[in-house]
Parts: C-alpha cells; sequence; structure tokens
C-alpha cells in the first residue's frame, strides 16, 4: 500500500513546567532538530494566542510541525506531517517528547493518501456503523431493564 504522508498527532500531559514556559526555547529546539535531521526549514514561527497559550509552527522541505503550548495546564499538543512513504514522524516526536517530559503521552500515527497501487488514484473508503448500532442496542437494554424493575 503506498501512501503519500504520515501524520503523527500526539497529547503529552504532565510536562516539565520549564520547557511549557519558554517558546523561544521550544522553537530553538525544533529548528535544531529538523537542522539534524536534515530537513531545509522553509518559516518557523511562533506566537502567543492567551497568557498561557502559545503555538510554534515550523515548514520544512518534507512537511510541517506544529506545537500547541498551554503552560498553566502543562498540556502540549502536537502534529507532525511528514511526505513519503517511508516518512518517520516518530523520530522527530521522540526529539519534541524529549524537551518537553511528559509524564504521560498519547499518540496516533496516520497515513494521508492511502491509495491502492495500481489504481486510477480512487481511496479507500471503509465506513464503520457498528458502534452507533451498539450504542442503540445498549440503550434500548437499559430502558427495558429500567421497564422491568417498575
Amino acid at each position: 500500500m503506498k501512501t503519500l504522508a504520515k501524520h503523527l498527532v500526539a497529547d503529552l500531559y504532565g510536562c516539565h513546567p520549564a520547557s511549557t514556559a519558554d517558546k523561544d526555547a521550544a522553537e530553538g529546539e525544533i529548528a535544531d532538530k529538523l537542522q539534524e535531521a536534515g530537513y531545509t526549514i522553509l518559516k518557523i514561527s511562533s506566537e502567543h494566542m492567551t497568557e498561557n497559550h502559545a503555538i510554534l509552527t515550523a515548514v520544512f522541505n518534507q512537511g510541517h510541525i506544529t506545537v500547541h503550548v498551554y503552560a498553566d495546564l502543562k498540556y502540549v499538543a502536537t502534529d507532525i506531517f511528514l511526505n513519503g512513504n517511508n516518512a518517520e514522524p516518530e523520530i522527530l516526536f521522540k526529539e519534541i517528547r524529549n524537551f518537553f517530559k511528559p509524564e504521560k503521552t498519547r499518540i496516533t500515527v496516520l497515513k494521508r493518501g492511502d491509495f491502492k497501487q495500481g489504481s486510477d488514484m480512487k481511496p479507500q473508503i471503509k465506513t464503520r456503523v457498528a458502534p452507533l448500532r451498539k450504542i442503540h442496542n445498549t440503550g434500548a437494554k437499559v430502558i427495558r431493564t429500567l421497564a422491568r424493575r417498575k
């Protein structure tokens, strides 16, 4: 299966307070790690959205990184998008995780542009409705059980 890119999305909980307080240090760390990995940075910026929320964004020749830092919550939300079937956003994420030192992380890796090889580039579509049916069935069972108790 050929994919166009990989997209890592992560939540970092209980980050070290010193790392979430200094957006300039975080921006410098991201820039250093991208350069060490051989990426050409096209643009890097950071903005304070509120007193406790900063956004760091780096656009580079093979993708982008966005980091939302919530200093008061010691929480960081990040996404790393890398072009290429063999892209490994986990390597860059490891460096980000080492900088913020979270107590807990939650990571999801998505394959973007997941097309069948040899096809006319139509995406594979999978639809699942079973969870909704299960919720409905469970709700009906609860109502029947409660009705029997009366």
